[in-house]
């Protein structure tokens, strides 16, 4: 079973503009979020009979992820900073599109915002990953993994994990809101989210 936390909001999620790989720290309401999901974190670990203390945690590098960690475990009273880090949880890199709304990636390349548009799954900006590429390193860490996990990441690499697992086609999963401040149970009963 997983237990995955999409990290909370940055200021650049507020203003909708493409983060990928980088280094947006937490804003105000992204701390309550992280908290939140530790919260919610906790009652699962005890509905489900797990001890915390020895299931293994792991986050996506970037500082978002971390901070989120960090706030998770505090709410379990556990060493804030006792976790690993993996870089195949990273966010879907955009490339050139960093830092742009998509408006501003729409106007600064028409042609391939229109053919990621229409296929979404396979079509990356340049300098940037397609969401194939993310599946194929989720796909991989997921098969690492060899316990109950506490994982916290982004909401590209929650949406690739579930079409790895066959929880979402590329088509659905690509318009897939992943909710801040909640927990994603993936487990051999399938998906579920608590919020």
């Amino acid at each position: 079973m997983i237990y995955y936390i999409r990290h909370g909001e940055t200021s650049w999620n507020a203003e909708g503009r493409l983060q990928g790989a980088q280094d947006i720290a937490l804003n105000e309401r992204g701390r309550a979020q992280a908290a939140q999901a530790g919260r919610i974190l906790a009652g699962l670990l005890a509905r489900d009979d797990r001890d915390k203390t020895t299931l293994p945690f792991v986050a996506s590098p970037l500082i978002r992820a971390r901070a989120t960690m960090e706030l998770v475990r505090t709410e379990l009273g556990l060493p804030a900073g006792d976790y690993a880090l993996d870089d195949r949880l990273r966010e879907i890199g955009y490339g050139t599109w960093e830092g742009s709304t998509l408006a501003q990636a729409q106007a600064a390349d028409p042609v391939i915002y229109a053919r990621r548009l229409a296929e979404k799954w396979t079509v990356a900006p340049e300098g940037g990953e397609s969401y194939v590429d993310v599946q194929v390193r989720m796909t991989e860490w997921y098969h690492s993994v060899t316990s109950d996990t506490v994982a916290v990441a982004h909401g590209g690499t929650a949406r690739a994990l579930m079409v790895a697992l066959g929880f979402e086609t590329p088509a659905s999963a690509a318009e897939l809101y992943i909710e801040q401040g909640a927990v994603y149970v993936f487990g051999a009963a399938g998906l579920q989210k608590y919020s």
